[in-house]
Formats: structure tokens, C-alpha cells, sequence
């Protein structure tokens, strides 16, 4: 007998009307906005960092990643965090939606951009799975190393 895999468990979220998503385990917890303090030298990715119970995360922007006009982050924003490899970090989101399943085989691979995992067809629309092992590229995790140094 042929056993199932069990279904993809993700965290959906939306930027610039997109729905993306996380894979549940990867996801700490969600917050609401905080102040966030620049950092420089940081990637282009990384809008700041937040201090969280003494831990400094970067805050990364998914519209940032993908080249989409900047916009100002609102109080009404979350704040996702997740672990991006070792590193925990806080991604924006202008809306988490909560989380969903899906099997393993609906999902289709995406080998053409870095830090998409793969897509998704649900009854609202495509979603893309977000790849956060492979959201930094090795430059943007060096400078990025580099920056908190100085935190």
C-alpha cells in the first residue's frame, strides 16, 4: 500500500495584493508592527532591525526581494517570524491570512527564482511558497553578518 505524505501545512500571508506563504514550521509566531531601527550596511532586502525580548532580529521585505515600489510600513502591518536557515528573522506583511494545508503534490516547483520554493493554485488564486533557506543570497548573508556585528 502506497502511503501519503501528509499535506503541507503554510502560513499565508499577503504583499502588494500577492499571496505568499511560509511553511508552518518555519513560523516563531506573528506580531504586530514595531518601530524599526535602521540598520546600516545591511542588504537592500533588510529594511531595519526590532529587539525582541533582547534577541535583534532583521526586518526583511518580501517587496523589497522582488523589486516591487517601496512603501512606508503602516501600524496596521505584522511582522512574521520565522527561521530563515539559522537565522531567525521578521518578515512585513500587510495581512496574514492564517494558515492552510495542501498536498505535497499540488505543489509546483519554481527552480527560476532563488527564494521561491514553488507555487500553489488555491480557490483564491496562486500562492507562492517562499524558500527562506534560500532567501538571502551568500553576499546578502555576509554583509548582513557584518551589519549586526555593529548592533
Amino acid at each position: 500500500m502506497k502511503s501519503l505524505a501528509p499535506p503541507l501545512r503554510l502560513v499565508l500571508l499577503k504583499v502588494d495584493g500577492q499571496t505568499y506563504a511560509l511553511h508552518l514550521e518555519a513560523v516563531d509566531r506573528v506580531l504586530h508592527m514595531a518601530a524599526i531601527t535602521p540598520l546600516p550596511g545591511a542588504p537592500d532586502v533588510v529594511e531595519g532591525v526590532i529587539n525582541i525580548q533582547g534577541e535583534v532580529l532583521a526586518i526583511v521585505s518580501i517587496r523589497r526581494r522582488l523589486g516591487l515600489p517601496r512603501r512606508s510600513v503602516t501600524a496596521a502591518d505584522s511582522l512574521v517570524v520565522a527561521h530563515a536557515g539559522t537565522r531567525r528573522i521578521a518578515i512585513i506583511a500587510e495581512s496574514v491570512l492564517g494558515v492552510a494545508e495542501c498536498g505535497a503534490g499540488a505543489v509546483v516547483g519554481c527552480d527560476d527564482i532563488r527564494h521561491i520554493e514553488g507555487v500553489v493554485k488555491t480557490s483564491d488564486g496562486l500562492v507562492l511558497i517562499q524558500d527562506l533557506e534560500r532567501f538571502f543570497s551568500a553576499e546578502e548573508a555576509q554583509s548582513l553578518d557584518l551589519a549586526l556585528e555593529g548592533v
